[in-house]
């Protein structure tokens, strides 16, 4: 408690400083991920994919960050195993964003697309167990969103894998598909936009003063929805398609259709990420602020501060926009042969498991909910349309990332505690 009472100020300015770190190596990481298939597809430059992410990115985690950083800031640990050593907590959660922001950002380095959920829960986890002990942890949730990471994979994948041979069927196994795109497209596009706009409309304006029914935001969400399909009817029509395009690669034309699809999905990817992982950077600073604002105590809910999520936001997009692109290369073109069309089954599958997850404020791992997708793709043109060393290595960081995330928190914590002590 002496810690909080002589060095409040300092510990959240520290706290904030990790976080923002954190944030960076999201952005370098895991929307990296998300905008992998839009540059692999070419689809997007990666200029036009930093650009994006910044409107988007920003903007889901600014209006529908908040559910989700609950989870990860009271329900991974018991709050009340710190109750008579609040400053344990503090540290911990200090030691923990330092601890996965620094994996994250050495696995960018790297090109590996790894966990930033594995890494802030393995490094939470890792510091409660040195500080308090096991019975700190709560299991039982912990096992519920181990489960996520197989499940939501495997829901994602599902998605990806239906929605790809609905456009082969639609489109692709036609006699005119050129014209076929044209047709079904805009749906494709509506689907997108109201699976965008029931979590935004629902979860996320309510964070600037906006609320609505549910029968109000159903409403709303499908009217702004027609609203898009109806523009991108209108704009797939205007544009010119050369017949000759199509002998140099098959179905080129049909893929520029898709083309402009992708760069909605993409938007829609970039707003369910920022939702969604936010929260890793931003759930244990706020629960140092908080802590530190109430003197020490330890309360069972809080109001997240307004530079909070700003902050987690500008530094995901930083992150990006500096070490993003080796893990682009990686997701783009390395799990398998990406096209518009296939890239948008699996940006769309990903966005709506995200979304869907950030909604019900289970935190989840985004890599694993694309490269998921990214499969699910694959397996629908075969298994051998898949590159199994890249996914074997994948894993492999995938397994790695928890334990480091732990073991790096341990050696932050008691360095953190002989420092301020």
């Amino acid at each position: 408690m002496d810690i909080i009472a002589n060095y409040g100020t300092t510990l959240v300015l520290v706290a904030a400083l990790f976080g923002f770190l954190m944030a960076w190596g999201i952005g370098a990481n895991d929307v990296a991920n998300a905008m992998g298939t839009s540059v692999g597809t070419k689809s997007l430059t990666i200029r036009q994919a930093i650009i994006i992410a910044m409107i988007f990115e920003f903007a889901g985690a600014y209006l529908a960050g908040g559910e989700v950083t609950a989870t990860i800031r009271n329900g991974i640990i018991d709050s009340n195993a710190f109750a008579d050593t609040p400053d344990l907590l503090v540290l911990g959660m200090i030691a923990s964003l330092l601890a996965a922001g620094a994996w994250l950002i050495l696995a960018s380095y790297f090109g590996w697309p790894v966990s930033t959920t594995h890494s802030i829960i393995g490094a939470i986890v890792g510091f409660a167990v040195v500080s308090i002990g096991p019975e700190a942890v709560q299991w039982s949730k912990f096992g519920g969103i181990v489960g996520s990471w197989i499940i939501t994979p495997a829901i994602s994948g599902v998605i990806a894998y239906f929605m790809f041979i609905s456009v082969q069927k639609l489109i692709f196994n036609t006699d005119d598909p050129l014209n076929n795109a044209k047709r079904y497209v805009p749906f494709y596009m509506f689907l997108t936009a109201l699976v965008i706009c029931l979590v935004t409309i629902k979860k996320g304006l309510t964070h600037v003063g906006l609320h609505l029914t549910d029968g109000e935001g159903i409403l709303f969400s499908i009217a702004i929805s027609i609203a898009v399909a109806f523009a991108g009817w209108l704009y797939i029509r205007g544009q010119q398609y050369n017949p000759q395009d199509d002998s140099k690669m098959h179905f080129a034309n049909v893929e520029k259709v898709f083309g402009i699809l992708m760069i909605i999905t993409a938007c829609a990817m970039a707003f369910a990420h920022g939702s969604n992982d936010v929260a890793n950077a931003i759930g244990p600073l706020s629960a140092v602020a908080s802590i530190v604002a109430a003197g020490g105590e330890i309360g069972g809910s809080s109001h997240i501060a307004w530079w909070i999520l700003p902050l987690g936001g500008i530094g995901i997009v930083i992150g990006l926009a500096t070490m993003g692109e080796k893990v682009m290369a990686t997701v783009g073109t390395g799990i398998t042969h990406l096209t518009p069309s296939r890239g948008f089954a699996a940006q769309l599958a990903t966005a709506a498991t995200v979304v869907i997850a950030s909604g019900t404020g289970l935190p989840i791992s985004t890599t694993q909910t694309l490269v998921g997708a990214v499969m699910g793709v694959g397996l629908a043109r075969g298994i051998a349309a898949l590159n199994l060393g890249v996914l074997r290595n994948i894993v492999v960081s995938w397994v790695i990332t928890l334990p480091a995330g732990a073991i790096l928190a341990i050696a932050i914590f008691y360095v953190l505690q002989i420092c301020f002590s």
